[in-house]
């Protein structure tokens, strides 16, 4: 993992859902992204225990997933998500920031594949974890 450059850093800046979500981009790697989202009452989905609701770890497991694809070496543009499944293991705990790490494990000449996790104290346990597809614009072979 490596210090996101200023352009990577401000993936979440320059999307508006991201930047309302709170979230920061953590590390960039060769086709990996991590980031972090901490906590706020506001997207409470469970008022009696504090949980996080769904969504915004959806939009966290999205958002990872697509700067690890432009972060990819053979990337030559921009994504959008084609597909991604997201299994949610266990509540966010209360009070605690999430961190969400996402890698391409590969890719073809227009589609990149991602697995990512979304924890909150643990990495080893995971409050979600997605799969997915992405567009992919990949280097042509010299």
């Amino acid at each position: 993992m490596a210090k996101p450059t200023p352009q990577q850093a401000s993936f979440t800046e320059l999307t508006p859902l991201c930047k309302a979500l709170g979230m920061i981009v953590t590390d960039v790697g060769v086709g990996t992204a991590t980031f972090t989202m901490p906590y706020n009452p506001a997207l409470i989905g469970d008022p009696d225990t504090g949980v996080i609701h769904g969504g915004p770890v959806s939009v966290l497991l999205d958002s990872v997933s697509g700067l690890a694809v432009i972060a990819h070496p053979d990337n030559t543009a921009m994504t959008a998500t084609i597909d991604l499944r997201i299994d949610y293991m266990r509540p966010s705990p209360a009070g605690q920031d999430l961190t969400a790490h996402a890698e391409v494990y590969h890719t073809t000449r227009t589609v990149a594949f991602i697995r990512a996790s979304a924890w909150a104290d643990d990495e080893t346990k995971p409050v979600a974890q997605a799969t997915g597809a992405f567009v992919f614009a990949k280097k042509a072979a010299s």
